[in-house]
Protein backbone atom coordinates (compact mmCIF):
# COMPACT_ATOMS: atom_id res chain seq x y z
CA UNK A 1 0.00 0.00 0.00
CA UNK A 2 2.86 2.36 0.82
CA UNK A 3 4.41 1.82 -2.62
CA UNK A 4 1.06 2.39 -4.33
CA UNK A 5 0.57 5.67 -2.49
CA UNK A 6 4.11 6.69 -3.46
CA UNK A 7 3.35 6.01 -7.13
CA UNK A 8 0.09 8.00 -6.92
CA UNK A 9 1.76 10.99 -5.26
CA UNK A 10 4.61 10.99 -7.78
CA UNK A 11 2.10 10.77 -10.63
CA UNK A 12 0.17 13.80 -9.37
CA UNK A 13 3.40 15.77 -9.02
CA UNK A 14 4.54 14.68 -12.46
CA UNK A 15 1.24 15.74 -14.02
CA UNK A 16 1.54 19.16 -12.39
CA UNK A 17 5.10 19.63 -13.63
CA UNK A 18 4.36 18.33 -17.11
CA UNK A 19 1.45 20.77 -17.39
CA UNK A 20 2.90 23.88 -15.78
CA UNK A 21 4.10 25.47 -19.02
CA UNK A 22 0.60 25.48 -20.50
CA UNK A 23 -0.63 28.59 -18.58
CA UNK A 24 2.40 30.49 -19.89
CA UNK A 25 0.97 30.03 -23.38
CA UNK A 26 -1.93 32.24 -22.28
CA UNK A 27 0.41 35.14 -21.50
CA UNK A 28 0.14 37.84 -24.18
CA UNK A 29 2.61 40.50 -25.33
CA UNK A 30 5.21 39.87 -22.62
CA UNK A 31 8.81 38.84 -23.12
CA UNK A 32 9.87 35.39 -21.92
CA UNK A 33 12.00 36.80 -19.08
CA UNK A 34 9.08 38.83 -17.72
CA UNK A 35 6.55 36.04 -17.36
CA UNK A 36 9.24 33.56 -16.29
CA UNK A 37 10.25 35.88 -13.44
CA UNK A 38 6.67 36.47 -12.26
CA UNK A 39 5.98 32.74 -12.35
CA UNK A 40 9.26 32.17 -10.56
CA UNK A 41 8.36 34.42 -7.65
CA UNK A 42 5.44 32.11 -6.96
CA UNK A 43 7.52 28.97 -7.57
CA UNK A 44 10.54 29.87 -5.49
CA UNK A 45 9.52 32.54 -3.00
CA UNK A 46 5.79 32.75 -2.29
CA UNK A 47 4.25 29.27 -2.44
CA UNK A 48 7.03 27.20 -0.72
CA UNK A 49 6.81 28.96 2.69
CA UNK A 50 3.02 28.89 2.50
CA UNK A 51 3.16 25.12 1.97
CA UNK A 52 5.63 24.76 4.84
CA UNK A 53 3.51 26.97 7.12
CA UNK A 54 0.44 24.86 6.46
CA UNK A 55 2.22 21.57 7.11
CA UNK A 56 5.16 22.24 9.46
CA UNK A 57 4.28 24.79 12.21
CA UNK A 58 7.88 25.28 13.39
CA UNK A 59 9.58 25.30 9.98
CA UNK A 60 11.31 28.66 10.57
CA UNK A 61 12.91 27.32 13.76
CA UNK A 62 14.12 24.19 11.93
CA UNK A 63 15.81 26.33 9.28
CA UNK A 64 17.28 28.74 11.83
CA UNK A 65 18.82 25.97 13.97
CA UNK A 66 20.08 23.79 11.10
CA UNK A 67 23.85 23.54 10.70
CA UNK A 68 25.22 26.30 8.41
CA UNK A 69 26.97 23.66 6.32
CA UNK A 70 23.65 21.91 5.65
CA UNK A 71 21.98 25.13 4.55
CA UNK A 72 24.98 26.22 2.49
CA UNK A 73 25.16 22.92 0.59
CA UNK A 74 21.40 22.83 -0.01
CA UNK A 75 21.48 26.45 -1.24
CA UNK A 76 24.44 25.71 -3.52
CA UNK A 77 22.66 22.74 -5.07
CA UNK A 78 19.70 25.07 -5.58
CA UNK A 79 21.94 27.58 -7.38
CA UNK A 80 23.18 24.89 -9.76
CA UNK A 81 19.69 23.49 -10.24
CA UNK A 82 18.45 27.05 -10.87
CA UNK A 83 20.54 27.26 -14.03
CA UNK A 84 18.94 24.02 -15.18
CA UNK A 85 15.47 25.33 -14.40
CA UNK A 86 16.24 28.58 -16.19
CA UNK A 87 17.29 26.83 -19.40
CA UNK A 88 14.40 24.36 -19.14
CA UNK A 89 11.91 26.92 -20.41
CA UNK A 90 14.14 27.74 -23.36
CA UNK A 91 14.53 24.06 -24.19
CA UNK A 92 10.75 23.65 -24.36
CA UNK A 93 10.52 26.79 -26.50
CA UNK A 94 12.98 25.53 -29.11
CA UNK A 95 12.07 21.82 -29.09
CA UNK A 96 8.38 21.88 -28.16
CA UNK A 97 6.56 20.30 -25.21
CA UNK A 98 7.08 16.70 -26.35
CA UNK A 99 10.68 16.63 -27.51
CA UNK A 100 11.94 19.35 -25.15
CA UNK A 101 10.58 17.72 -22.03
CA UNK A 102 11.56 14.20 -23.10
CA UNK A 103 15.20 15.03 -23.79
CA UNK A 104 15.65 17.42 -20.87
CA UNK A 105 13.97 15.16 -18.34
CA UNK A 106 15.63 12.07 -19.76
CA UNK A 107 19.01 13.58 -18.92
CA UNK A 108 17.61 14.80 -15.61
CA UNK A 109 16.42 11.28 -14.78
CA UNK A 110 19.75 9.67 -15.59
CA UNK A 111 21.97 12.15 -13.79
CA UNK A 112 19.57 12.58 -10.88
CA UNK A 113 19.81 8.84 -10.30
CA UNK A 114 23.62 8.81 -10.55
CA UNK A 115 24.83 11.98 -8.82
CA UNK A 116 23.96 11.02 -5.21
CA UNK A 117 25.64 7.56 -5.36
CA UNK A 118 28.71 9.08 -7.02
CA UNK A 119 28.91 11.63 -4.20
CA UNK A 120 28.53 8.91 -1.56
CA UNK A 121 31.39 7.00 -3.18
CA UNK A 122 33.73 9.81 -2.08
CA UNK A 123 31.84 10.84 1.06
CA UNK A 124 30.45 7.68 2.61
CA UNK A 125 27.26 8.06 4.64
CA UNK A 126 25.75 5.19 6.59
CA UNK A 127 22.65 3.82 4.89
CA UNK A 128 23.41 5.52 1.56
CA UNK A 129 24.38 3.47 -1.50
CA UNK A 130 27.52 4.52 -3.38
CA UNK A 131 28.21 3.96 -7.07
CA UNK A 132 30.70 1.22 -6.12
CA UNK A 133 27.96 -0.53 -4.13
CA UNK A 134 25.69 -0.34 -7.17
CA UNK A 135 28.28 -2.02 -9.41
CA UNK A 136 28.81 -4.71 -6.78
CA UNK A 137 25.23 -5.97 -6.40
CA UNK A 138 22.57 -7.19 -8.87
CA UNK A 139 20.03 -4.53 -7.90
CA UNK A 140 22.51 -1.71 -8.42
CA UNK A 141 23.64 -3.19 -11.73
CA UNK A 142 20.03 -3.26 -12.91
CA UNK A 143 19.57 0.39 -11.90
CA UNK A 144 22.68 1.31 -13.91
CA UNK A 145 21.37 -0.72 -16.85
CA UNK A 146 18.14 1.27 -16.63
CA UNK A 147 20.07 4.53 -16.73
CA UNK A 148 21.94 3.28 -19.84
CA UNK A 149 18.62 2.42 -21.52
CA UNK A 150 17.40 5.91 -20.66
CA UNK A 151 20.44 7.48 -22.33
CA UNK A 152 19.92 5.35 -25.46
CA UNK A 153 16.31 6.53 -25.52
CA UNK A 154 17.50 10.12 -25.34
CA UNK A 155 19.83 9.55 -28.30
CA UNK A 156 16.93 8.17 -30.33
CA UNK A 157 14.81 11.18 -29.38
CA UNK A 158 17.62 13.35 -30.67
CA UNK A 159 17.42 11.46 -33.96
CA UNK A 160 13.66 12.05 -34.01
CA UNK A 161 14.34 15.75 -33.56
CA UNK A 162 16.70 15.73 -36.54
CA UNK A 163 14.06 14.01 -38.66
CA UNK A 164 11.41 16.48 -37.49
CA UNK A 165 13.63 19.40 -38.43
CA UNK A 166 14.13 17.87 -41.87
CA UNK A 167 10.38 17.29 -42.28
CA UNK A 168 9.58 20.89 -41.37
CA UNK A 169 12.29 22.28 -43.64
CA UNK A 170 10.17 21.82 -46.75
CA UNK A 171 6.43 22.13 -47.08
CA UNK A 172 5.77 22.97 -43.42
CA UNK A 173 7.52 26.30 -43.05
CA UNK A 174 4.53 27.69 -41.17
CA UNK A 175 4.66 25.07 -38.40
CA UNK A 176 6.52 25.37 -35.12
CA UNK A 177 8.50 28.45 -36.16
CA UNK A 178 10.50 28.51 -32.92
CA UNK A 179 11.75 24.93 -33.48
CA UNK A 180 15.55 24.80 -33.52
CA UNK A 181 17.20 21.43 -33.00
CA UNK A 182 20.77 22.62 -32.40
CA UNK A 183 19.82 25.36 -29.93
CA UNK A 184 17.26 23.12 -28.29
CA UNK A 185 19.57 20.12 -27.88
CA UNK A 186 22.39 22.15 -26.35
CA UNK A 187 20.02 23.85 -23.94
CA UNK A 188 18.18 20.61 -23.12
CA UNK A 189 21.43 18.75 -22.33
CA UNK A 190 22.66 21.55 -20.05
CA UNK A 191 19.25 21.86 -18.42
CA UNK A 192 18.83 18.12 -17.91
CA UNK A 193 22.22 17.66 -16.28
CA UNK A 194 22.00 20.70 -13.99
CA UNK A 195 18.33 20.16 -13.11
CA UNK A 196 19.26 16.80 -11.64
CA UNK A 197 21.06 18.64 -8.85
CA UNK A 198 17.68 19.23 -7.20
CA UNK A 199 17.71 15.57 -6.25
CA UNK A 200 21.05 16.07 -4.56
CA UNK A 201 19.72 19.24 -2.92
CA UNK A 202 17.04 17.10 -1.26
CA UNK A 203 19.78 14.80 0.03
CA UNK A 204 21.84 17.75 1.27
CA UNK A 205 18.85 19.23 3.12
CA UNK A 206 17.80 15.88 4.58
CA UNK A 207 18.87 16.78 8.16
CA UNK A 208 16.19 19.50 8.21
CA UNK A 209 13.57 17.12 6.83
CA UNK A 210 14.60 14.56 9.45
CA UNK A 211 13.94 17.05 12.26
CA UNK A 212 10.45 17.74 10.88
CA UNK A 213 9.87 14.02 10.46
CA UNK A 214 10.93 13.07 13.98
CA UNK A 215 8.88 15.87 15.55
CA UNK A 216 5.79 14.70 13.68
CA UNK A 217 6.37 11.04 14.62
CA UNK A 218 6.53 11.98 18.30
CA UNK A 219 3.10 13.59 17.94
CA UNK A 220 1.75 10.78 15.73
CA UNK A 221 3.29 7.49 16.92
CA UNK A 222 3.00 4.37 14.77
CA UNK A 223 1.68 6.31 11.77
CA UNK A 224 4.66 5.90 9.46
CA UNK A 225 6.73 8.70 7.95
CA UNK A 226 5.70 12.36 7.75
CA UNK A 227 4.30 13.07 4.28
CA UNK A 228 5.36 16.72 4.23
CA UNK A 229 8.83 16.50 5.80
CA UNK A 230 10.58 17.86 2.68
CA UNK A 231 8.58 21.09 2.61
CA UNK A 232 11.11 22.69 4.95
CA UNK A 233 14.00 21.57 2.72
CA UNK A 234 12.46 23.07 -0.42
CA UNK A 235 12.56 26.57 1.02
CA UNK A 236 16.36 26.65 1.24
CA UNK A 237 16.94 24.80 -2.04
CA UNK A 238 14.59 27.15 -3.88
CA UNK A 239 16.33 30.21 -2.48
CA UNK A 240 19.24 29.09 -4.63
CA UNK A 241 17.00 28.69 -7.66
CA UNK A 242 15.48 32.12 -7.02
CA UNK A 243 18.92 33.74 -6.95
CA UNK A 244 20.00 32.31 -10.30
CA UNK A 245 16.74 32.98 -12.12
CA UNK A 246 16.21 36.45 -10.65
CA UNK A 247 19.65 37.66 -11.71
CA UNK A 248 19.27 36.31 -15.25
CA UNK A 249 15.73 37.57 -15.82
CA UNK A 250 16.54 41.05 -14.51
CA UNK A 251 19.60 41.10 -16.78
CA UNK A 252 17.40 40.23 -19.77
CA UNK A 253 14.89 42.90 -18.72
CA UNK A 254 17.71 45.44 -18.86
CA UNK A 255 19.23 44.08 -22.06
CA UNK A 256 15.96 43.76 -23.97
CA UNK A 257 14.37 46.84 -22.38
CA UNK A 258 11.36 44.81 -21.29
CA UNK A 259 10.82 46.28 -17.83
CA UNK A 260 7.85 48.06 -19.38
CA UNK A 261 6.03 44.71 -19.58
CA UNK A 262 5.12 44.98 -15.92
CA UNK A 263 3.40 48.37 -16.31
CA UNK A 264 2.34 48.55 -19.98
CA UNK A 265 -1.45 48.93 -19.87
CA UNK A 266 -1.64 47.97 -23.54
CA UNK A 267 -0.97 44.41 -22.40
CA UNK A 268 -3.37 42.35 -20.23
CA UNK A 269 -1.26 42.82 -17.09
CA UNK A 270 -3.68 41.23 -14.63
CA UNK A 271 -4.29 38.17 -16.79
CA UNK A 272 -0.58 37.78 -17.51
CA UNK A 273 0.23 37.88 -13.80
CA UNK A 274 -2.59 35.44 -13.07
CA UNK A 275 -1.48 32.89 -15.66
CA UNK A 276 2.16 33.28 -14.63
CA UNK A 277 1.14 32.74 -11.00
CA UNK A 278 -0.82 29.61 -11.93
CA UNK A 279 2.17 28.28 -13.88
CA UNK A 280 4.54 28.99 -11.00
CA UNK A 281 2.26 27.39 -8.44
CA UNK A 282 1.78 24.29 -10.62
CA UNK A 283 5.54 24.07 -11.01
CA UNK A 284 6.07 24.03 -7.22
CA UNK A 285 3.35 21.45 -6.67
CA UNK A 286 5.52 18.87 -8.44
CA UNK A 287 7.92 18.96 -5.48
CA UNK A 288 5.13 19.19 -2.93
CA UNK A 289 3.83 15.85 -4.19
CA UNK A 290 7.35 14.52 -4.80
CA UNK A 291 8.00 14.94 -1.09
CA UNK A 292 4.86 12.95 -0.31
CA UNK A 293 5.90 10.21 -2.73
CA UNK A 294 9.45 10.20 -1.41
CA UNK A 295 8.16 9.69 2.14
CA UNK A 296 6.63 6.42 0.90
CA UNK A 297 9.35 5.19 -1.48
CA UNK A 298 12.51 6.92 -0.25
CA UNK A 299 14.63 9.39 -2.23
CA UNK A 300 16.43 6.75 -4.26
CA UNK A 301 16.76 6.32 -8.00
CA UNK A 302 13.28 4.81 -8.29
CA UNK A 303 11.54 7.84 -6.74
CA UNK A 304 13.42 10.29 -8.93
CA UNK A 305 12.98 8.43 -12.20
CA UNK A 306 9.33 7.58 -11.47
CA UNK A 307 8.69 11.29 -10.95
CA UNK A 308 10.51 12.21 -14.16
CA UNK A 309 8.65 9.57 -16.18
CA UNK A 310 5.23 10.93 -15.25
CA UNK A 311 6.37 14.40 -16.28
CA UNK A 312 7.55 13.04 -19.64
CA UNK A 313 4.25 11.26 -20.24
CA UNK A 314 2.22 14.35 -19.32
CA UNK A 315 4.35 16.66 -21.44
CA UNK A 316 3.93 14.35 -24.41
CA UNK A 317 0.18 14.33 -23.90
CA UNK A 318 0.22 18.12 -24.17
CA UNK A 319 2.58 17.89 -27.12
CA UNK A 320 0.07 15.74 -28.99
CA UNK A 321 -2.75 18.06 -27.91
CA UNK A 322 -0.83 21.02 -29.38
CA UNK A 323 -0.28 18.98 -32.58
CA UNK A 324 3.50 19.36 -32.40
CA UNK A 325 3.96 16.17 -34.40
CA UNK A 326 1.29 16.83 -37.00
CA UNK A 327 2.85 16.91 -40.45
CA UNK A 328 5.90 14.75 -39.74
CA UNK A 329 6.53 11.52 -41.61
CA UNK A 330 5.64 8.13 -40.19
CA UNK A 331 9.35 7.33 -39.80
CA UNK A 332 9.88 10.46 -37.70
CA UNK A 333 6.91 9.74 -35.46
CA UNK A 334 7.87 6.08 -34.99
CA UNK A 335 11.43 7.10 -34.07
CA UNK A 336 10.05 9.49 -31.49
CA UNK A 337 7.77 6.80 -30.03
CA UNK A 338 10.68 4.36 -29.85
CA UNK A 339 12.70 6.86 -27.83
CA UNK A 340 9.79 7.46 -25.46
CA UNK A 341 9.27 3.70 -25.13
CA UNK A 342 12.92 3.18 -24.14
CA UNK A 343 12.74 5.91 -21.51
CA UNK A 344 9.61 4.30 -20.08
CA UNK A 345 11.37 0.90 -20.13
CA UNK A 346 14.26 2.43 -18.21
CA UNK A 347 11.82 3.47 -15.49
CA UNK A 348 10.63 -0.11 -15.10
CA UNK A 349 14.18 -1.50 -15.05
CA UNK A 350 15.32 1.04 -12.44
CA UNK A 351 12.24 0.32 -10.32
CA UNK A 352 12.92 -3.43 -10.39
CA UNK A 353 16.59 -2.91 -9.63
CA UNK A 354 15.78 -0.64 -6.71
CA UNK A 355 13.50 -3.31 -5.22
CA UNK A 356 16.18 -6.06 -5.30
Amino acid sequence: MESLLGIIFHSIGGFSSGSFYMPFKKVKDWAWESYWLIGGFFSWLIVPPIAAYLTIPNFTEIIATAAPSVKALAYTMGLIWGIGGLTYGLGVRYLGMSLGNSITLGFCSAFGALIPPIYYNFNAVEGKESISDMFANPGGQMVLAGVLICIIGIAILGKAGMLKEKDFATGHEDKDKDFSLVKGLIIAIVSGILSSFFNFGIEAAKPMADVANEAWKVMHPNQGEFLFQNNVSYIVILWGGLTTNFIWCIYLNFKNKTFSNYTDTKTPISKNILFSAIAGTMWFLQFFFYGMGESKLGNGASSWILHMSTIILTANFWGFYLKEWTGVTKKTFNTFMLGIGLIMLSIVVVGIGNSL
